[in-house]
């Protein structure tokens, strides 16, 4: 098992064996799992605790642990020089590589500020970092005794932030005065400052300095590295349960606000860090390379916490692909000798564009895997990816998971030596993992070569245990739609073979560079536009991004501003209030029409996305709509928007 096998399993030989096993006798799997892979203060008594169709998820229960103690204690014991985290500052060439054993102090250091600060066990405290060692340590800190954190991604908007801060109710926030990223300063403390304003429940922010520029600091404010100094390197570790929560991870679902998911302990760390390792086909002295931002759950999963557990070193990205040229990520991974490397399709589509040279320039040989994650990829940048970035030798892994899941539920590996790989495809099930596809009617079709909605049929120890503060809006999202199995949101495709193809969301949630964000959200913030009558945001095709944002928009008849100064106008609203990912790339503007809807006044979204598709064919029966005259308005004015600019 532990060389990839499947011994300690009675019966079971090879990959296919222990695949069915762990479906097949779930608690076995997972229980032998768990004790042989995580350090436990306490033994669990109970493996798991299940009904799906109720949303109760429990595992491991009985089971006392510490996190932090799983990523660093332990390994501080066999091998405290060995090197824990490379972060890759944004400055090229710069690197600073932190061993096991300083980690552990800093993040004692940093659990024993908080403390002292009055972070008590079960507060959350909210992090608004870039990826950077004191990031991942303030995590940890946080995992040490015992409180949760909210990581905010440090692109989102002060508004963004402080709507997040207010959900998770954190009273602590720990920021950088500024983010360097592709050689531009980012000032994350202004934005933090912004935020706050409108979050009375914060009592102080800690400031650590990323730069060497001073920053206006209030009495709420504590400058963290100074008062980390006179802090002690021991940290008492506190013995959670297994099922106390480790954090909050705010995602975009298809209504207007963000769903705080929360992962809790053993479950959550156990599942990070046998997919990093069988996945990827991880081995000790490896050098892993998951280029996301902490501020996503593959950042989470796969910068911190799988590989740590794992006593992995892991590298953590502060730049861009393209700074200060694009060679960036090859260029790291000459310098780094990285082994597995592990991205976005936006970014693969991207530099694809630039052309081979800028890869084969760098030295590549030390890459083994190489990975793909937040949407799917499509052929054309698998094909390259393989083929110029790996030379051909190392395996494609197109994963496909998702916040709610924890880590990755389907991947080509790990698989059977020699077994196929095909492009653009995640292919199969990780062990406990027993994806089903479902009809429209809710019946489970068995058959291969055919679609339906992706559920999971039954629960793992990874998945997010609900909503914070919503338990019924987790029931209603994941649990309700299909009941007795966990939906997932996205369609699939099964092969005559037998594998799965992701092929996109079912919802109204779009993938913008691998960015999850809602429609609603969108639409909610181009609507409080003072001239704004009603609007509709659609997904479209994007060749870098994936996928586009399209808002349609119709104007109160009141509006007197010109077409592009409104167009300007809503596109800085929506980067103020939400991020800048998610600015629409086309608006089209109708003064005093109307949008095509229902008789009940629902917006008809599919008519929109037919035109914008360029599918008229294909807009099917029109005789439901209230007013299909605006069908072919919604034509036309399409043809103009389209006209103006280059796709």
């Amino acid at each position: 098992w532990r060389s990839g096998g499947a011994a300690g399993f009675p019966g079971v030989s090879g990959r296919a064996d222990l695949q069915e096993f762990s479906v097949s006798n779930s608690e076995s799997f997972w229980a032998a799992v768990a004790r042989g892979r995580l350090s436990w203060i306490s033994p669990f008594h109970t493996v798991r605790d299940c009904d799906l169709s109720r949303g109760k998820i429990h595992w491991f229960e009985g089971g006392k642990l510490n996190v932090s103690v799983n990523c660093l204690d332990r390994h501080v014991h066999t091998c405290p020089e060995r090197v824990a985290l490379i972060w890759e500052r944004d400055e090229p060439g710069s690197e600073v590589k932190y061993t096991y054993r300083e980690l552990l102090e800093m993040t004692c250091r940093v659990g024993n500020l908080l403390r002292r600060r009055g972070v008590k066990r079960g507060d959350c405290v909210t992090i608004y970092m870039p990826p950077c060692p004191l990031a991942v340590a303030s995590m940890l800190a946080c995992t040490r005794i015992g409180a949760a954190h909210n990581v905010v991604f440090a692109g989102f908007s002060a508004e963004a932030l402080s709507e997040r801060i207010r959900d998770a109710q954190s009273t602590t926030v720990i920021t950088v005065n500024q983010g360097v990223r592709g050689g531009r300063l980012i000032e994350l403390k202004k934005t933090v400052d912004e935020a706050v304003q409108s979050c009375p429940n914060v009592q102080q922010v800690l400031v650590a300095m990323r730069t060497d520029n001073p920053v206006p600091m209030t009495a709420r404010d504590v400058a963290m590295e100074e008062e980390m100094s006179k802090e002690d390197v021991v940290c008492e570790p506190a013995a959670m349960n297994s099922e106390d929560v480790l954090f909050l991870l705010y995602t975009s679902g298809s209504t207007g606000k963000p769903k705080g998911l929360v992962h809790t302990q053993a479950g959550y760390l156990l599942y990070a860090a046998l997919t990093h390792r069988y996945v990827f086909d991880y081995h000790d002295g490896d050098v892993f390379g998951c280029v996301a931002d902490i501020g996503w759950i593959t950042g989470h999963s796969y910068c911190v916490y799988g590989p740590l557990a794992n006593g992995a070193t892991t590298v953590l990205f502060e730049s861009t692909p393209i700074y200060p040229d694009p060679g960036r990520y090859w260029d790291m991974v000459q310098r780094l000798k990285i082994n597995q490397f592990y991205g976005a399709p936006t970014a693969i589509r991207l530099l694809l564009k630039y052309g081979d040279d800028w890869v084969k320039k760098y030295d590549r040989s030390s890459l083994k895997t190489l990975g793909s994650v937040g949407e799917p990829i499509n052929t054309e940048a698998w094909e390259w990816y393989h083929r110029v970035v790996g030379d051909g030798r190392c395996p494609v892994v197109d994963t496909w998971w998702q916040t709610e899941t924890g880590g990755v539920c389907i991947a080509p590996k790990p698989s059977p030596p020699g077994a196929d790989i095909v492009p653009g495809m995640a292919m199969r099930p990780f062990f406990g993992i027993k994806p089903v596809l479902m009809d429209t009617e809710g019946d489970v079709l068995t058959d291969n070569n055919t679609s339906g909605a992706l559920c999971i049929a039954q629960p793992w120890p990874g998945m997010a245990r609900t909503i914070h503060n919503d338990h019924q809006r987790f029931i209603e999202t994941y649990c309700q739609p299909y009941p007795g199995y966990f939906f997932t949101g996205d369609g699939a495709h099964r092969s005559p073979e037998g594998y799965y193809q992701i092929t996109g969301r079912l919802d109204d949630v779009i993938n913008v560079s691998g960015h999850r964000i809602g429609t609603a959200e969108i639409e909610d913030v181009v609507n409080q536009c003072p001239d704004v009558a009603e609007s509709a945001v659609i997904g479209i095709s994007h060749s870098i991004k994936g996928q586009g944002v399209y808002a349609f928009v119709v104007l109160k008849a009141t509006a007197d501003k010109e077409e592009e100064d409104l167009t300007r106008q809503l596109n800085d609203t929506v980067s103020k209030k939400i991020a800048k990912y998610a600015c629409p790339d086309f608006i089209q503007v109708t003064f005093a029409k109307r949008l095509p809807k229902t008789r009940s006044g629902k917006i008809m979204r599919r008519v929109l996305r037919k035109v914008v598709e360029r599918d008229l064919d294909g807009l099917g029966d029109l005789s439901t709509l209230d007013d299909p005259a605006a069908v072919q308005e919604i034509i036309e004015g399409h043809r103009k928007v389209v006209g103006k600019k280059p796709q």
